[in-house]
């Protein structure tokens, strides 16, 4: 087994018994990207002479029995987190030459417990998308199969920890961005609850449901990354001040008391058989490892797709009107006038994907049409948010699929947007809600494409999601497997 293969929670111990130094440990990361990123195409920036003083200071620490939970752990960063000194483009050729003067607040906790920041990965511009194919500067490749999508947005992210080009990664969730490139990749994905983690310096897409999350090669890690990134920030109004349990201390064999809900509008017409198939055998491992299994209903679920694209584009027509070519950013060459300026910005700065989300969130958002748009999908969402807290009144946790299908080919749902949104029917429900959802590795279709399952807990109870989670991969042999890149 390579050295950059190995799990956060083993290299701890090696790095610390100085069996590997983070010098080490970091040159080999950055020799398996020279090695295969030019298949995968994760990565859009690296800074190895950064990258290499981190490790050095890491190295300094380790001898002096003082480095933090990540001290030496190299990381890849989707770039919609602002990183000091680095470039940060949001996936857009709006931000192309934009370097942030300040880092995220996970940023910086990452940098507190002594992370190697290596680069920042790909993702599907400002984080609008299923695929990655929106990215301004070309897809990431599945590293399972290298002519198939890795999912969106976070599909740098997936895809880098997949091929081993990191050891964990940071990704961000508005409707699954972090769940659904995870089941397509085979890496755990965690979308924590809304408000556990500051959101400070993510470049918003929509406020009220973008969340940050790890994505990791286990359970254990995800544990890991979360106590490091989690905690109440007063620079996020949205930051929930409560403690932050001992996430890892919750991974304990066993589910006996547990109580696990199968929604059955999870598992509707449309729903892959082998994905079917998959999930159905990761309940059965959650039945003998003592869950009581419950069939349970959230009516409102049918719903979902269309307040989330009412909701999320009319959060995306404010957000983004603040790339107007005056401040920051891009600013088009050709303009004649100061209306003129704005306009050719933001047509050329943008991509199509990110033009029309802002289109249909400006006209939901218009007069005459917001009571009949905006506000009827905030009405459907309070609706959905009550169908979870009846649902988690009578069980612990949900299990369902993350994706309805496993991953596509690369260019084959692109012009065809709205089947591409249909794709995330199963993760947007826990992002309306604010709820905490992992995706766990459960299985491999025919053609060999993973597939994830995903379990939903109630608000901040991030510790029941992974002790369900940690019992799942535990009684399926999928961990460690790798794709052959070659």
């Amino acid at each position: 087994m390579e050295t950059y293969q190995y799990t956060i929670h083993e290299l701890q111990k090696k790095l610390a018994g100085q069996e590997i130094s983070a010098r080490e440990l970091t040159e080999t990361v950055f020799a398996r990207i020279s090695a295969v990123d030019d298949k995968v195409n994760a990565y859009l920036i690296l800074d190895k002479n950064k990258a290499m003083d981190q490790a050095a200071a890491a190295d300094k620490l380790l001898a002096d029995k003082k480095g933090g939970p990540l001290c030496g752990i190299p990381l890849s960063i989707k770039d919609v987190l602002c990183t000091k000194g680095l470039r940060t483009t949001a996936g857009s050729k709006i931000l192309e030459n934009f370097i942030p003067p300040y880092d995220a607040a996970v940023i910086e906790k990452l940098r507190a417990a002594g992370a190697v920041i290596i680069g920042k990965v790909s993702m599907d511009e400002f984080a609008m998308g299923s695929s990655n194919e929106n990215c301004a500067y070309g897809a990431p490749h599945n590293p399972w199969n290298l002519d198939y999508i890795c999912g969106g947005s976070s599909g740098g992210s997936a895809a880098s920890v997949a091929a081993d080009e990191c050891i964990a990664s940071l990704g961000s969730d508005t409707g699954g961005s972090i769940r659904q490139p995870g089941s397509h990749c085979s890496v755990v994905g965690l979308k924590p609850t809304y408000g556990r983690v500051s959101r400070f310096g993510l470049l918003a897409y929509a406020s009220s449901l973008d969340q940050i999350g790890p994505l990791t090669r286990d359970v254990t890690d995800c544990a890991i990354m979360l106590n490091v990134i989690s905690g109440y920030d007063r620079r996020d109004s949205t930051s929930v001040d409560r403690p932050v349990p001992d996430y890892p201390a919750a991974l304990k064999p066993g589910l006996n008391g547990m109580t696990v809900g199968i929604p059955t509008e999870y598992f509707a017409e449309g729903l892959n058989p082998e994905v079917n198939e998959a999930v159905l055998n990761g309940i059965d491992k959650l039945r003998e490892a003592g869950a009581e299994i419950v069939e349970v209903s959230l009516p409102h679920t049918e719903y979902g797709v269309a307040a989330y694209y009412i909701i999320a584009p009319a959060e995306a027509s404010s957000n983004l009107s603040r790339y107007d070519g005056v401040r920051f950013g891009y600013r088009s060459p050709e303009a004649d006038s100061l209306l003129d300026m704005y306009n050719k910005t933001r047509s050329q700065g943008f991509g199509e994907e990110v033009k029309r989300r802002i289109i249909i969130g400006t006209y939901a958002l218009s007069s005459g049409y917001y009571d009949a748009y905006y506000k009827k999908a905030s009405q459907v969402r309070t609706l959905i948010i009550e169908d979870y807290k009846k649902v988690f009144s009578q069980c612990d946790v949900l299990v369902s699929p993350v994706s309805p299908v496993p991953a596509w080919q690369l260019g084959e749902m692109v012009d065809d947007p709205l089947s591409m949104y249909l794709s995330d029917a199963l993760t947007i429900p826990a992002n309306l809600a604010g709820i905490p959802a992992i995706s766990v590795p459960c299985g491999f279709s025919s053609a060999g494409l993973p597939i994830g399952l995903q379990i939903q807990a109630g608000h901040f109870e991030e510790e029941k999601l992974l002790k369900a989670a940690f019992n799942l991969e535990s009684a399926l042999d999928i961990k460690g497997r790798k794709p052959d890149i070659a």
